[in-house]
C-alpha cells in the first residue's frame, strides 16, 4: 500500500538526514492518520484515497508558492515547490490534455450530458473517470467548453 511506502521512505529519510523529505513525509503521514480516524470509526484508506489526499496537499503547496511569490518571498516559494515535488513522487503522472479530453468526452457521452444546465452532474461523472489524475479546474474548463459548444 502507498501509506506503507511513505512510512518506509520516512525511515529512509531519517537515516539519510534528508530534512525536506522528512518534514514532508511526516506531514503526509499525519494527514493520512487524520483521515483514517475521521468519521464514526477508524478505517484503512485505499491507495486512491491516499493519492487524492497527497494531490490535495501538493496543490496547497503550489498555491502557497504563488502567494509567497506574489508577496515577494521567493525563498519561501522555493521551499513550497520543493515540498510539492516530494509529494509528486507518490502521485501518478498527470494526464495529457488529449487524454483528459478523451476521458471527458467519454464521460459526457455515457451520461448523455449536452447542456450547460447539467454542469454539476457532468463534472461529477468526469471527475469520477479522471480519478484525481488532473486538476479540477482543467476538468471544469473542458466540461464547460464541451457543454456550451465553444
Amino acid at each position: 500500500m502507498l501509506a506503507d511506502q511513505i512510512q518506509a521512505d520516512l525511515t529512509a529519510a531519517m537515516k539519510s538526514r534528508d530534512e525536506l523529505s522528512l518534514s514532508v513525509l511526516r506531514m503526509a503521514l499525519a494527514a493520512i492518520k487524520e483521515a483514517k480516524v475521521s468519521g464514526s470509526e477508524v478505517r484503512d484508506l485505499s491507495d486512491d484515497e491516499v493519492i487524492a489526499l497527497l494531490a490535495k496537499e501538493a496543490k496547497r503547496r503550489e498555491e502557497a508558492a504563488e502567494a509567497f511569490t506574489a508577496g515577494g518571498r521567493p525563498e519561501s516559494a522555493q521551499r513550497e515547490l520543493a515540498e510539492r515535488d516530494v509529494l509528486m513522487t507518490y502521485l501518478p503522472a498527470p494526464m495529457t490534455t488529449e487524454d483528459l479530453a478523451a476521458i471527458v468526452d467519454e464521460a459526457l457521452g455515457e451520461g448523455g450530458f449536452d447542456s450547460p444546465a447539467q454542469m454539476g452532474l457532468a463534472m461529477k461523472a468526469a471527475m469520477a473517470k479522471v480519478g484525481g489524475r488532473a486538476d479540477g479546474k482543467a476538468v471544469s474548463a473542458l466540461v464547460k467548453a464541451r457543454l456550451t459548444g465553444s
